[in-house]
């Protein structure tokens, strides 16, 4: 996809950031503390060239430019982007945010891409417009009120989660409430990709994404192919909810 975009450099960001004085995120967010970055991983879509820096590697300015030329690509966009804030470096002029290009080939009712606190993770959730059975709840850290009124429709839900329990590392997931049957053996790509029995939730390890050629290619394909054996086996109507890529 972002081969035919007229760009000179097509570059993937990311951060990672702490808060200083707050235990959690939620604190700092509240009380308006900016990210605190500790370090930084870039690499340049087309020409290969990456980016590794440690909090005392920062300089002045970012290690590309971000002028017009420049598409930055995130997973997070909003924290990259505050990150570049708190750093002081001027603000990329372009930034696809591929959860977001996801989100935007539905046109049904679809939660906007945010992070959810209860995991937490990065999430956006996709809804056919019918009722779902209720949940039978006991979702860690989430009172069972909160998580039948979440799942009152079916849903097809990815998202991004650092990684903890029965995934370790950080991965992406996709899963869909009421699981339809025939989902877990769905065919899914990347092929990296594979069903958790102890999720219900297809998982894509981080570090697929991060050495594949194409990352953002090898995410989108994730997310599309998950969300289609959900909707494709759940009869929902897809005519009426999705425009073309």
């Amino acid at each position: 996809m972002l081969d035919r975009l007229p760009f000179k450099r097509i570059v993937a960001i990311d951060f990672e950031f702490e808060f200083g004085g707050h235990d959690s995120t939620a604190a700092a967010s509240r009380s308006g503390e900016r990210p605190r970055p500790v370090c930084m991983v870039a690499k340049d879509l087309r020409s290969g060239e990456t980016w590794r820096l440690w909090r005392d590697q920062f300089g002045a300015h970012s290690p590309f430019p971000v002028d017009r030329g420049t598409l930055v690509v995130a997973y997070y966009a909003s924290a990259e982007l505050g990150c570049f804030k708190a750093l002081n470096w001027p603000q990329p002029v372009f930034t696809l945010d591929l959860f977001t290009e996801f989100r935007a080939r539905f046109i049904g009712k679809c939660s906007p891409v945010h992070y959810f606190w209860g995991a937490p993770d990065l999430a956006v959730t996709r809804f056919s417009g019918r009722r779902a059975p209720e949940h039978p709840g006991g979702v860690p850290n989430l009172p069972d009120r909160v998580t039948r009124e979440a799942y009152s429709h079916e849903v097809s839900s990815c998202g991004f989660w650092p990684g903890g329990g029965p995934v370790p590392t950080a991965a992406f997931y996709s899963y869909a409430y009421p699981e339809p049957k025939g989902f877990s053996a769905a065919k899914i790509a990347p092929s990296a990709a594979f069903y958790s029995r102890d999720l219900g939730e297809f998982i894509l390890p981080y570090d697929v994404v991060r050495q594949a050629a194409n990352p953002d290619d090898a995410l989108l394909a994730f997310l599309q192919t998950t969300y289609e054996a959900a909707a494709n086996l759940a009869g929902w109507d897809r005519a009426a909810l999705e425009r073309s890529p």
